[in-house]
This record gives C-alpha cells, structure tokens and sequence, in this order.
C-alpha cells in the first residue's frame, strides 16, 4: 500500500520516494497504520512537514522560535547547546532531548533494537529511523482516530500544533496531499 508511487503522488521526487517507501512502509505497522485512510494521512502530514521527504533535519537559522528551544525545561533542553543539538528531525520532526529520549524508550519497549537517539540525534535523520520515529509519534498522539474520520483537519493541528483545535500552519497544503494520496488509492 505505501509505495514509491504513492509518495510520487504526493509530490515526492525520486530517489526519495525509492529510498524512503520501503522504511515509512515498515514503520507503519508499529502505529496500526495499515488502512488506507491512515495511510493517506500519515503520508500527507510527511510530505507537507519535510517538504516532500527534501528537509529530514529542521533549518537552523536560528530564528527567534528556535533560539527558544534553549534552556526550555518541557522539551528535556536542560543542557547549553540543546536546542541546537536536538533541533526537529525526521519526517514528523522529533524536537528536544526529551522527546528524542523518550521515542528510543518507546521504541526499545517494542523490542526494536534502535540506535540511542539522546547521544546520536543525527541519526533521526535516516530513512530507517525517521520513518520508526514518525510511527510511533502517530501511535503516542492517537492520530488513527482522527484519519479514520477523514478529519485531516484535526490530523494536521495535532502534527502541527500539537493538538486538535489549533489551525495547523499549511492547512490547505495538507489538504490537497491527502486528497491526491486518497485519489491515488481510489478512496
């Protein structure tokens, strides 16, 4: 089902798409992403958040938002140099210490033998990793319930904001990617 064409139809270039398909579609299965609609979803909200798998590492300006990361206690940021060092990576961008100690603790209870993320960030970065990262972000986010529905609204504030309620950053764009994903399964 999540195939290099699938990605191509969402705007992914090649190599990209043979290159990441094979682990996104590994991946999915970790956070019961094996629907149609949920595939549809998770790969929209990929696409749009890396800029169609071109951008696995956020842009370090730093920008004012960024410089914010320093010092902040929610994201784990508790040492000089953090926000930096644990800047958004992968597909679905893992942000802060913490979230990156927490997706290899989830990822280790699963009996998946990951690198440590916490001493090794870049490592986010590959297509094996970021696609496991991304997956069980999904799970720990309960994104399913909201793509079953075809809520690609709520789908995208919760990737994008954090929560259902806040528009997300890209609306429309999301939008459109997960109407040609579904137009590419024929749903």
């Amino acid at each position: 089902m999540l195939t290099p064409d699938l990605l191509r139809a969402v705007g992914v270039r090649q190599p990209a798409a043979a290159i990441w398909a094979p682990h996104l579609a590994a991946a999915a299965p970790h956070a019961d992403i094996t629907t149609p609609l949920r595939v549809a979803a998770w790969v929209a909200q990929i696409a749009h958040e890396s800029g169609r798998l071109v951008y696995v590492a956020e842009l370090w300006g730093p920008t004012e938002v960024q410089r914010r990361y320093e010092g902040r206690a929610d994201l784990g940021n508790v040492q000089a140099g953090d926000g930096r060092r644990y800047l958004g990576r992968g597909p679905i961008q893992v942000t802060g210490r913490a979230n990156y100690r927490m997706v290899r603790d989830e990822m280790r209870r699963a009996g998946i033998d990951c690198p440590d993320f916490e001493a090794n960030p870049s490592a986010l970065e590959s297509p094996q990793w970021g696609s496991m990262a991304a997956a069980f972000w999904w799970k720990r986010n309960k994104v399913n319930a909201y793509a079953d529905s075809r809520n690609i609204a709520a789908v995208s504030s919760l990737v994008n904001r954090g929560r259902v309620g806040l528009p997300a950053l890209g609306a429309v764009e999301r939008a459109t990617l997960f109407a040609a994903a579904c137009r590419f399964m024929g749903i």
